[in-house]
This record gives C-alpha cells, sequence and structure tokens, in this order.
C-alpha cells in the first residue's frame, strides 16, 4: 500500500502539518460532524490505532536553546487504513476523547485521498478563524493585566 507524502496533503492554503495543529484544537462536535460527513464517501477504514496514552510533553528552554520534557500529558490518538484508495489518516488530541481523535484522522485520511475537500477547507478555514481569535482575546486579557512599573 502506498501512501501519500506530507506534501500531498496541502488544503486551503495550509500545509498537513497547520491542517492538523487546526483539527487538533477544533471544537470537537465541528469536527465530529465533518467526520460523519466525509466518511460516507470514503471508503472502508481499517482502524490500525485507537487509543489514549501518556506522551512526553517537549519544551525548548527560551535561554539555552536546550530542548526538555515539561511532564506527561494525556492524549487520545487514531491512525486509520483506507485501503481502497491506499491512504492513511492519523489523529492525536490532548485529552481522552477518542472520537475526536478518530474524526481528525478520517479527515486527514480524506484530504491524503483528495476527497470533500471544500467541505474539509471551509471547516478548517471556519475552526482557523475561531481559533485566531481566541487567540486575539486571550491576550488582550493578558495585556489588560500588564502593570507599569517606576524605575528608580
Amino acid at each position: 500500500m502506498t501512501y501519500s507524502s506530507s506534501e500531498d496533503r496541502a488544503i486551503g492554503g495550509l500545509d498537513h502539518r497547520k491542517a492538523l495543529e487546526i483539527l487538533a484544537s477544533a471544537r470537537p462536535a465541528e469536527i465530529k460532524a465533518c467526520a460523519e460527513q466525509v466518511l460516507d464517501g470514503l471508503g472502508d477504514v481499517s482502524v490500525v490505532v485507537n487509543r489514549t496514552g501518556l506522551a512526553m510533553l517537549p519544551f525548548q528552554d527560551t535561554v539555552r536553546g536546550t530542548a526538555f520534557h515539561l511532564g506527561e500529558v494525556l492524549v487520545a490518538e487514531a491512525h486509520i487504513e483506507v485501503p481502497s484508495r491506499a491512504v492513511e489518516g492519523y489523529g492525536a488530541i490532548i485529552g481522552r476523547d477518542l472520537e475526536h481523535a478518530m474524526a481528525m484522522a478520517v479527515i486527514d485520511a480524506a484530504i491524503a485521498a483528495g476527497h470533500e475537500i471544500p467541505r474539509i477547507s471551509e471547516l478548517l478555514a471556519a475552526e482557523k478563524r475561531i481559533q485566531e481569535e481566541a487567540d486575539r482575546d486571550r491576550l488582550r486579557k493578558v495585556e489588560a493585566t500588564r502593570v507599569q512599573m517606576e524605575t528608580f
């Protein structure tokens, strides 16, 4: 079975990595609904992995630039194959929502297969806008707590 490379999975102006980042942080109900619609015409799906577990959380020291493990985080992971289209899909999210991880894997496989691209592009664009607005809102709240100190 041959699988498409990450470069082949660009969608809606986003590279594969960025698309997966958006899907991992997407609202669970939205991603699950999209995956249900995408799944209909995708073909038979073979589940390779569907599990939760602990993963080390890597972090980089901002001063020295050295990498270290900050601790462990609970993740849900799903890996699927679609033999009729010779593609695979992968999803991993923080937490224990296996359905979210599986929905992410289904959408990833659909992207690799070139299936339902307009629907997936619409989901990615909407979720990206929502995530960017949440980030801006969070930054505004942090900025509101900033205190100006006088220096002597």
